[in-house]
């Protein structure tokens, strides 16, 4: 039993380098399906990830076929992906884990907008459109550029092109009738914030579940894809400290102290209170933690 234990604890530390790899911290573009079907091996250890790999290719490739018979891209990418292989949102079971789980989204064709949005961004690239994730208000879509023409489509919804009355319906049925639309809620998410936004989906259900152990994992794989980010160590430490894993709190707590030192300072000063604050906080918890340790 040890000998597994320690197979599959190195199994999972690759899988964090591969993952890490994947997301150096100064390249604005990922390829966001491998990282996610990293994602999906680090929560089951014996995922064999080729199968998934042939399908995405397949997609890309009957994309790039349906352009050739000059369909439009967005048409391509709707024939090929929500009418061909039948992706679309799980509105019957949208807390499912399996939802925010790209391995899972892709054997089952169905999944939360984020997850979704991979295997279009990845689709679309593919055929050398850009292509990037919009964190609109309530409801994550994806922006797509092709012969100087841009168009916001729904991943969630089969890909529906969204035109501004149709964003600023969906924000008043989200936000109220009084929510006005915005030009900063299409604003393009970096392929890190992206995946950090499908992990944080499968976070924020474990914690709300009681699955803290679980949730401290899932942070482990957002750090490994945003070691950049102060906020995220914090998170670590104190979720970690709160299961009593004393070394990990401590390690992360150290993370973050060290990575918010070279964080540049905020002109906001709200912002600036906070960061002292938890720099503060960091560092009492961390000497408690060492009194622990001792």
């Amino acid at each position: 039993m040890a000998m597994a234990g320690t197979s599959t604890t190195h199994v999972k530390s690759e899988l964090l380098e591969r993952l890490a790899a994947l997301c150096p911290v100064d390249d604005a573009t990922i390829d966001v399906v491998e990282a996610g079907l990293v994602l999906s091996a680090l929560r089951r250890s014996d995922l064999q990830l080729a199968p998934y790999r042939t399908h995405m290719a397949t997609l890309c490739a009957d994309v790039a076929a349906r352009v050739r018979d000059r369909q439009a891209p967005p048409d391509a990418l709707c024939d090929v992906l929500a009418n061909g292989h039948g992706y679309r949102g799980d509105r019957e079971t949208y807390d499912d884990l399996q939802n925010a789980d790209l391995a899972s989204v892709i054997d089952r064709r169905r999944g939360l907008p984020v997850a979704l949005s991979l295997i279009w961004l990845q689709a679309a690239r593919a055929q050398g459109w850009t292509c990037v994730g919009v964190a609109f208000p309530g409801h994550f879509l994806i922006q797509l550029e092709s012969d100087g023409v841009r168009t916001i489509l729904d991943p969630f919804n089969e890909g529906t092109a969204l035109e501004p009355a149709d964003l600023r319906r969906l924000l008043k049925t989200v936000h109220g009738a009084d929510a006005e639309l915005r030009p900063e809620y299409v604003t393009a998410l970096s392929d890190h914030d992206v995946l950090l936004r499908l992990e944080n989906n499968i976070k924020v259900r474990q914690l709300r579940s009681g699955d803290s152990t679980g949730a401290t994992a899932t942070l482990q794989h957002m750090t490994a894809i945003a070691p950049d980010r102060p906020e995220l160590w914090f998170e670590a430490g104190a979720l970690n400290a709160q299961i009593d894993a004393v070394g990990a709190a401590c390690r992360a707590f150290d993370r973050f102290l060290a990575v918010d030192a070279q964080t540049p300072p905020s002109q906001d000063m709200e912002v600036s209170a906070a960061r002292a604050k938890a720099r503060r906080d960091a560092t009492a918890l961390l000497r408690e933690l060492r009194r622990r340790l001792n």
